[in-house]
């Protein structure tokens, strides 16, 4: 897992360098679907990015980021059963095709689904609807764990899990108040919602856990957390603050539940919940976007193309959180289609999952052997034991 999401890190940068980039942002080649190739190979890169005062250098590297957080999320859901050569055609072909295509909708201005009306602050629908919609789509092709492999599934240190949505839980603010693109009154906005919806998720997750499991554990209240965070993504630069508390409630409540019906199908193994946390989550607050958006947040970035303000469903806008659903059903109509497409393609030529010989015996011996030699460490332990 380490590797696979290491190596995206490279994969997805050389993409992004080479043509992904041009093909989000650059001016559209026709109707709003997919930019043409005046960025590639990184040509006309001098200056300032169009509207704000930073470099194109800097909105191009600060833009893959997200490029490269997407792919790596989908790894979640298919831990343990695909071939590593088999993911690095599968994280080629999708940065290549699919990300850059639904960053063109929702994140340049000339995308389609944002002269529809569409908005999307940073990432609800173009990097964790989508990551959710391929996870569905390659979990469903890969197909379960055996039972002898989730035998050989042994917790790992929940200590080291807390510290990791930590940091990603301090990294996050980079993203939401980071898509501001500058530092003032509306990325402080955006921070704010971040932390508040964050926080109200993960108190919300362990209510409801204590209410139907008769405890709170530490797992559920980083994901909780982890839930609040893609929920709130999409709306986090334009909501106030107690609109973000709604937000992180209600994405948690439809994360939570949308694991305990996702664990009912057998013949679906999400590994980590990918499909629930990442893909219901940035769906719901695609969603509750439409009804607590409030033009005074950010009068730049809710506004259609004819100059009319835009506004969530509680301040008597409905229009709004029918652009919203549109924007759902097409990202994520678009990204199963594909992801499929693509999934075929490596399925025929190299094949997605390992022999189950592999899967049994788990996957690190294909790179530097077993991450830790609890066996051996033990019979050395015990070799050496005195009596005291």
């Amino acid at each position: 897992m380490l590797m696979m999401n290491f190596f995206t890190i490279s994969i997805v940068t050389v993409v992004w360098i080479l043509v992904g980039f041009s093909l989000a942002f650059a001016p559209d080649a026709g109707w709003g679907v997919i930019g043409n190739l005046h960025y590639a190979l990184m040509r006309h890169m001098t200056g300032i990015w169009p509207g704000t005062h930073i470099p194109k250098l800097t909105f191009m590297l600060f833009q893959l980021m997200f490029a490269v957080i997407t792919p790596a999320l989908i790894t979640g859901a298919i831990a343990g059963r695909v071939k590593f050569k088999a993911w690095m055609a599968v994280c080629f072909g999708w940065s290549l095709l699919v990300y850059p295509t639904v960053a063109h909708w929702l994140f340049d201005p000339a995308g389609w689904l944002y002269r529809l009306g569409s908005r999307d602050f940073a990432g609800g629908a173009v990097v964790h609807a989508s990551a959710g919609a391929a996870a569905l789509v390659l979990a469903l092709m890969v197909g379960p764990r055996s039972q002898k492999s989730l035998k050989s599934y042994k917790p790992h240190s929940v200590p080291l899990m807390l510290l990791g949505a930590g940091i990603l839980w301090f990294g996050w603010f980079g993203f939401n108040a980071g898509s501001a693109l500058g530092s003032g009154q509306l990325a402080a906005s955006a921070f704010a919602a971040t932390q508040i919806a964050a926080a109200t998720s993960s108190i919300v997750w362990a209510l409801v856990e204590y209410r139907f499991a008769g405890k709170v554990t530490v797992v559920g209240v980083a994901t909780g957390a982890v839930v609040g965070l893609a929920t709130i993504t999409p709306a986090s630069g334009f909501v106030g603050p107690l609109a973000a508390m709604a937000i992180g409630a209600g994405g948690s409540l439809a994360g939570y539940w949308a694991i305990r019906i996702f664990q009912r199908f057998s013949r679906f193994d999400d590994s980590f919940d990918v499909v629930a946390c990442h893909g219901v989550g940035g769906a719901t607050g695609m969603l509750l976007l439409g009804v607590f958006a409030q033009y005074a947040i950010n009068p730049g970035g809710l506004r259609r193309t004819t100059g009319m303000a835009i506004s969530g469903l509680i301040f008597g806008h409905s229009q709004f959180l029918g652009d919203q659903l549109v924007a759902v059903i097409a990202v994520v109509g678009f990204t199963i289609v594909a992801t499929y497409v693509i999934g075929l393609m490596v399925n025929a030529t190299i094949g997605l999952r390992v022999s189950k010989a592999d899967e049994v015996a788990g996957l690190n011996g294909a790179f530097d052997g077993a991450a830790y030699v609890f066996e051996e460490v033990a019979l050395e332990a015990r070799r050496w034991q005195v009596d005291l």
